[in-house]
């Protein structure tokens, strides 16, 4: 007997309006009808304005700032379930408050888990996202985590660019095995910026552990926030005698003077994907800012969730 599947909605978030229309898009259904009230006070309440009832309700929201991307995420959710969906799925391409993934000095939240825990009591089934800060918070989560990897979309990009002779970087120790990931594709060899930090957002200095000289670097890292690290490494390796630097990031967070930043620093280019919604103004005038799309890879995964089919296909970068 043939397998049934269940009609699959589609909904945007307000904080990623811009990457659903394009999922939608490549998946072939138009978004679901929404509408988000807020009080004068700025308490928001979403409303489905079209039946969930046994459907498969994707809702797609990264959780990066303000706050209220994360809440109208677990709002949607409830009211979802409230309205008796079949299966939720919360498609979250940047998961946000990773970087609080364990407890590295007394007396701190580990924020990774708290959101692990609210989101599954909202009453999503499913997570669905990209480039986790670190792999093991899959672990925080009771329920099934489809964590796709972005080096599929990168690693193609990198290749056209035919680099005579690449190296991949780590902005920092904790990246290493991100870009040793990376080199494999490229049988490349991988050198390491080891920094020191003073507080959060702030380095104290930084080292070069492995020869630039005459090679063409890409640094490898999930997350560009104020853009320090990367500027600071980037021109820190071209020091130390680099052909050239680029920088490939998947979640462009870009806070503070971050294009700025970019802007002024020696990078020949920044390649970032659509997780997050760059500010279009900003975005507009930055003349080394690239971005991929991602948009392709979750509606091939959203098919693959409907369709009860493996989606290991979406890690072959080949």
């Amino acid at each position: 007997m043939p397998l049934q599947f269940n009609t699959v909605k589609l909904f945007a978030g307000s904080g990623t309006t811009e990457l659903a229309e394009k999922i939608a898009q490549s998946y072939g259904k138009p978004l679901g009808d929404k509408t988000l009230s807020r009080f004068s006070d700025g308490e928001i309440q979403p409303f489905y304005n079209e039946s969930v009832r046994g459907a498969d309700v994707f809702i797609i929201q990264s959780t990066n700032q303000p706050t209220d991307n994360l809440f109208e995420l677990l709002l949607m959710t409830d009211a979802a379930k409230r309205a008796s969906a079949h299966y939720i799925t919360a498609v979250v391409p940047y998961f946000g408050f990773a970087r609080q993934d364990r407890k590295d000095k007394p007396r701190v939240a580990i924020g990774a888990k708290m959101i692990a825990n609210l989101l599954t009591a909202a009453g999503i089934h499913r997570i669905m996202t990209m480039d986790l800060h670190a792999a093991q918070i899959q672990g925080f989560f009771d329920i099934p985590v489809d964590h796709l990897d972005g080096s599929i979309i990168f690693v193609p990009y990198i290749k056209s660019l035919k680099l005579p002779n690449l190296t991949i970087a780590s902005p920092d120790m904790g990246g290493s095995y991100r870009a040793r990931t990376f080199a494999k594709f490229f049988n490349a060899e991988v050198i390491i910026c080891d920094k020191r930090r003073k507080r959060a957002n702030e380095i104290e200095s930084m080292s070069i552990i492995g020869d630039v000289t005459g090679q063409d670097v890409v640094l490898i890292d999930d997350i560009c926030d104020t853009a320090g690290t990367l500027s600071k490494a980037a021109a820190l390796i071209m020091e130390n005698g680099a052909k050239s630097v680029r920088a490939v990031c998947t979640h462009a967070v870009l806070s503070g003077k971050a294009y700025e930043t970019i802007e002024n620093s020696v990078l020949s280019e920044m390649i970032v994907t659509d997780t997050i919604q760059l500010d279009p103004e900003k975005a507009k005038h930055s003349t080394k800012i690239k971005v991929l799309s991602t948009a392709d890879l979750f509606a091939k995964a959203i098919t693959s969730v409907n369709q009860h089919t493996s989606i290991s296909d979406l890690f072959d970068v080949e």
